[in-house]
């Protein structure tokens, strides 16, 4: 299976909204609270989002917020899960984030969910909760870096991985 990582564009918001209206947990209590104006702003204004694609088929995003610091989303299709695309989009969203500030940034998920484990062994830190039903988990520059951040010899340590 070949994926593809690379920046979302504005044409991608259908399939992006199809894969976040499809996944079993972290779902939104009303689809329409995300509309595709408020993705389009926060791949092309507030941050920057990434596609992951299998034969030019969207199958998951990731989504960054350089105001909030924080991020606004990562999901994929339940069919495409644990095949290690969540980890190459939050790769790819990681190593961009950290060559644009030096801040750390947050997320929110709920406890007991996979999505909680699978950032808790990514290496983020629990800080407590984001609201009454989220869990809030923080990732530090220094850290991504020095632990999570394997650079090519090729690349420079502020330079995104290709293909991102």
């Amino acid at each position: 299976m070949a994926v593809n990582i690379r920046q979302a564009k504005t044409a991608d918001v259908p399939q992006i909204q199809i894969v976040r209206n499809a996944v079993k947990e972290n779902m939104l209590s009303n689809p329409l609270l995300v509309t595709d104006e408020d993705c389009e702003t926060f791949i092309n204004v507030r941050g920057r989002g990434w596609v992951a694609e299998i034969n030019e088929r969207i199958v998951g995003f990731s989504i960054i917020d350089l105001k909030e610091n924080n991020v606004w989303a990562l999901f994929v299709l339940p069919a495409f899960e644990k095949h290690g695309i969540g980890k190459q989009l939050l790769d790819c969203m990681l190593d961009w984030y950290f060559t644009q500030t030096g801040l750390s940034v947050w997320l929110g998920t709920e406890p007991g969910t996979r999505a909680e484990s699978f950032y808790r062994k990514a290496g983020w830190s629990h800080i407590g909760n984001n609201g009454s039903k989220e869990l809030k988990f923080e990732m530090g520059k220094a850290f991504w870096v020095n632990n999570k951040w394997s650079p090519r010899p090729s690349q420079n340590i502020n330079s995104p991985r290709a293909g991102c």
